[in-house]
């Protein structure tokens, strides 16, 4: 049976999340508020939770869901070869809209989709969000939405999509929050080096790069290194 809560009353918050928690552990589907849009949010590790996910939304398993995280550490624990460059960004921009894309560990007994041993992680800026994943653990979550359909930015809006695919619904408001545009996270590539953009968004490469300089923007190519050149190069001196 599908339930909406009124997370912007405290009693309505409380035995929302508890409700959320519950629907999370028995593999079902829940409707939450993030920093960017409302996304559908189910148990990261259970191939049955994530597969229902994907059927809500109408999506196949060539387009995995990122996994929001409730603490930067959580990162270390899903993630391996995480490079100096890539923690730098996650301590500088988590919470917020940067999701960042790793090598998953391979022990774990995860089934996220088609992902080539990847998992793409983001902290996200909302408390509502924080105070659910404090309580579930790392959840994959995709925007509450059919595929095709506009982002919902309010879980009466995710409902009218997912019905009663959805056991729980989280009502906060809209999100992004009145007068904010909605504009999805950056993702940066951090199985490349260096690290690359390959979705733009709400950190800009200018603030990216302010903290790793070395960042690629979307479709730019590494400098080439003087051993690339060949031995015939010309060195010249700048004008």
């Amino acid at each position: 049976m599908t339930t909406s809560f009124d997370c912007s009353d405290p009693e309505g918050r409380s035995a929302g999340l508890a409700r959320a928690q519950q629907a999370i552990a028995a593999k079902r589907c829940i409707v939450l508020p993030t920093d960017t849009v409302y996304g559908i949010g189910a148990d990261a590790f259970s191939p049955q939770a994530v597969a229902t996910l994907l059927a809500a939304k109408g999506r196949g398993r060539s387009m995995p869901p990122p996994v929001l995280v409730p603490r930067l550490q959580t990162m270390d624990g899903l993630a391996v070869d995480v490079s100096t460059e890539a923690r730098a960004l996650a301590e500088a921009f988590w919470p917020g809209g940067l999701t960042l894309i790793f090598h998953a560990q391979p022990s774990l007994t995860w089934d996220l989709g088609d992902t080539k041993g990847t998992v793409a992680l983001r902290m996200p800026n909302d408390e509502v969000a924080l105070d659910l994943l404090a309580l579930t653990g790392p959840m994959a979550v995709s925007s509450a939405n059919r595929t095709g359909s506009p982002a919902a930015q309010t879980a009466a809006e995710a409902q009218e999509q997912l019905a009663e695919s959805v056991e729980v619904y989280l009502e906060a408001g809209p999100r992004p929050h009145e007068g904010s545009e909605a504009i999805p996270s950056t993702i940066v590539d951090a199985t490349a080096s260096p690290l690359r953009i390959v979705r733009a968004g709400a950190i800009s490469v200018e603030e990216l790069r302010a903290v790793v300089p070395s960042v690629l923007d979307l479709g730019e190519e590494p400098a080439p290194s003087a051993s690339d050149a060949g031995p015939e190069a010309e060195v010249t001196s700048p004008a």
